[in-house]
């Protein structure tokens, strides 16, 4: 149990307010290893905190007495204990979730000798696999193993960042790592991947400008040159430290991996009893050397002592060269296979993320970079998973809810045993009594399956209730035995249904039901008409934040207010310890979810707009807290502008609109504060410096620029008043109470550049 999270969980136990535990926790560094007495040694404000208040002196005292102690039990992600008996009869057992498991740790397990294998399973390889199956229907025999492991274009794709989708590299701290050093062969990916790791990653700078500019390589003797000039000069893998406990002090090879293993697991008193062994050597009981150690071996005494310390703090954090080697290895064949085959490596990497609607959301984004388009599902051309169709990827049947696999198999089958579906009529006629029920007609309908059959999706959800009522009675009046007199040497019977007419539904009502079935928009966002408000950076993406808040990126920080411009997803709503209801709301704009937190004085302002389906423009401040999302908090909201009127909160005001910028805002010199009640727009005869407010500067009420103007104001409802001074009429009014203001910096930026810069006046 790391420093913040017990002082977060002892803070919980205590009942202590959330606030306070989240200000208190923020102040420990986010360092590796941190503990809570560090802290309060080298952050001055948490040890005035600690010292001056009862509360938090408190809390931190009993979270010292759980820090570092486990949480919860535990599975091994990929341990697997293998005995010739039962593992009963070695070690005592217990259930995690349905899983048994050994109630004793890795290490007392290997301690008591028994045989413990990792095995790791990558969901990589089955990417890799898949297409490859696809890429061999037009290039037969294809496999990735046979391409050449020193392709440059590859190489070049994975140096300029463009690694979605691509094993290993896809962060964004790990884009910013791989850009800097600028690999040329798998050598270098396998550097990268075990260098970026807590620990480890102090030291990508110095393997950065090492690899640019070799002169500055410098080894602490000559030996070392043929073990780091792999690595620039820096110790990384585990078997560099053992093959310098070889060259430099005559180690064995089991003896180096017994000091390896000491270091990596940090066994103090380990190794500083080898420190010994490495400097002067050790001897047999019979006298014969088992170690010469390096002094004789020609290194001297304190060259040895600094070569140890260095391997000491670089071997704690050190990564074994043959685990990162097998990952560079699937991260260059991922790479390759993206940047050779992008569709069916596509294609291959949607389907194996089936169940995650976040991960496909953002594949889907790379393939619109990469000029892919993804198409809507359909009945004729889909595959269960992600498909090639012709220069497109096909979206999967697998992907809809309410279809099982016994379903989709049986339309796969119909469609190549007796061709393509023609009609809407036609799939219900041919797939009648097959696993087909009217929730999966409907799914598919909202989804698009059917689009180009004929009917539209309006047309179609209105007849699959009719229809299949129909097809049920006509089996039932055809089921063998019961065939009429009449219809003995007649004509044919031909069934048949008139389809109703109605016009398509609204393109915002099919987004919102290709979003119930599929859970994501499959032919448009709700938000694409904002891109340009989004690049222009007046709305916060919720990617760029979900980066900042892991650490990937700086462009966000903790508590700094945002734009953001959203859907609303769902809405969860929870009655507080005062009887007031607040609302945990899940947003969604083109690049990802988040959850906003709105409080019960926001939500009886705003509860309106927080409604699933509809948009929302809203203001507030963001937090990060460790081992979770990070959440937006909400202070005011609107629905959103046109995005041509979003746009003009950062357009400069055309020249001809910016009256008097030069001059200084213009308020009468002394102002009364205005008595008794007040009436829209009440003229205030005098002026006072003291009377707070957001003063504006317009040529009058009716001017466009005034309008535009007011539309801002009408974004941020708060406390504060507004006053306008009317330039044509000399006169200084109040605007109506409903034109109050949250006054914050966007607010008075956006305005600054409408009206221009003198003409815009805050009074605090």
């Amino acid at each position: 149990m790391a420093a913040r999270l017990a002082i977060r969980d002892v803070g919980r136990a205590m009942a202590i307010p959330y606030t306070t535990c989240d200000t208190v926790a923020k102040l420990v560094p986010m360092e590796l290893d941190i503990t809570i007495d560090a802290a309060l040694e080298r952050v001055s404000e948490l040890r005035d905190l600690y010292e001056s208040d009862k509360q938090v002196h408190e809390l931190l005292d009993m979270a010292r007495k759980i820090e570092g102690m486990p949480r919860h039990t535990s599975t091994h992600a990929a341990g697997v204990v293998i005995t010739d008996r039962p593992v009963v009869d070695y070690v005592p057992l217990s259930m995690n979730d349905d899983s048994p498991v050994t109630q004793y740790t890795m290490t007392a397990i290997e301690q008591l000798g028994l045989l413990k294998m990792d095995f790791l399973g990558l969901r990589n390889l089955s990417v890799i696999d898949h297409a490859e199956q696809m890429i061999a229907k037009h290039t037969p025999g294809f496999k990735v193993e046979n391409a050449p492991d020193n392709d440059p274009d590859v190489f070049k794709m994975i140096a300029s960042g463009a690694t979605e989708g691509v094993f290993q590299f896809e962060s964004a701290g790990m884009r910013r790592v791989i850009m800097q050093s600028d690999p040329k062969s798998i050598e270098d990916l396998i550097a990268v991947i075990s260098l970026y790791r807590p620990g480890p990653m102090k030291f990508i700078p110095m393997y950065v400008e090492n690899r640019k500019h070799p002169d500055k390589i410098t080894y602490r003797h000559p030996r070392l040159s043929k073990i780091l000039d792999v690595t620039y000069g820096c110790i990384i893998y585990q078997e560099q430290v053992m093959r310098i406990f070889r060259e430099l002090a005559g180690y064995s090879l089991g003896r180096a991996d017994i000091v390896r293993r000491a270091m990596s697991k940090k066994k103090h008193d380990v190794m500083e009893q080898e420190r010994e062994y490495f400097i002067h050597g050790l001897k047999r009981e019979d006298g014969t050397v088992e170690i010469e150690g390096c002094i004789a071996r020609g290194v001297d005494e304190q060259t040895a002592e600094t070569i140890y310390d260095e391997m000491k703090s670089f071997a704690s954090y050190a990564f074994n060269k043959s685990h990162a080697a097998a990952y560079a290895v699937v991260a260059y064949r991922t790479a390759y296979l993206k940047y050779h085959y992008p569709k069916e490596y596509m294609a291959a990497l949607l389907t194996s993320v089936l169940a995650s609607a976040g991960k496909i959301a953002a594949y889907m984004e790379e393939c619109s970079r990469l000029n892919i388009a993804v198409l809507l599902p359909h009945v004729n051309e889909s595959e269960q998973g992600f498909s090639v169709f012709e220069n497109s990827i096909r979206f999967g049947l697998l992907a809809i809810r309410n279809l099982g696999r016994g379903l989709i198999q049986r339309i796969l089958s119909e469609r190549t045993m007796n061709g393509p579906f023609t009609t809407f009529y036609d799939f219900c006629k041919r797939m009648q009594g097959r696993d087909l029920n009217r929730r999966a007609v409907e799914s598919l309908i909202r989804c698009g399956a059917f689009d180009g059959l004929g009917n539209n999706r309006r047309e179609m959800l209105m007849a699959v209730g009719p229809l299949l009522d129909q097809l049920e009675d006509d089996k039932r009046r055809n089921i063998e035995g019961q065939i009429g007199l009449f219809d003995f040497g007649g004509e044919e019977k031909i069934e048949t249904f008139e389809m109703p007419k109605a016009e398509e539904f609204p393109k915002t009502e099919l987004l919102s039901m290709e979003k119930e079935v599929t859970g994501m928009y499959l032919s448009g966002h709700p938000m694409s008409p904002y891109a340009e408000v989004y690049n222009a950076g007046i709305a916060a993406r919720f990617d760029e934040i979900a980066r900042s808040a892991a650490g990937e990126s700086d462009q966000y920080k903790d508590e700094q207010y945002v734009d953001v411009l959203a859907v609303v997803e769902s809405v969860k709503k929870k009655v507080t310890r005062s009887g007031s209801a607040m609302a945990f709301v899940t947003l969604e704009d083109m690049y990802g979810s988040m959850e906003a937190l709105v409080f019960p004085k926001v939500l009886e302002k705003y509860g309106d707009l927080f409604a699933p389906g509809g948009s929302v423009w809203a203001h507030g401040r963001i937090s990060f807290t460790e081992e979770k999302d990070p959440k937006f908090i909400c202070e005011y909201a609107s629905a959103p502008f046109s995005p041509e009127e979003m746009m003009i909160r950062r357009r400069p005001a055309p020249e001809e609109k910016k009256r008097d910028s030069q001059k200084p805002a213009a308020v009468p010199e002394s102002v009364t504060p205005p008595r008794g009640e007040e009436r829209p727009g009440v003229q205030i005869k005098g002026y006072n410096t003291a009377y707070k407010g957001l003063y504006l500067r317009v040529p009058n009420a009716e001017d466009p620029i005034c309008k535009k103007a007011m539309q801002y104001i009408e974004i941020f409802d708060g406390v504060t008043d507004l006053y306008l001074y009317y330039t044509d009429t000399k006169k200084l009014v109040r605007a109506p109470a409903r034109y109050r203001v949250a006054v914050n910096y966007e607010l008075v930026s956006a305005l600054k550049k409408l009206l221009g810069e003198g003409n815009v006046a805050l009074k605090e």
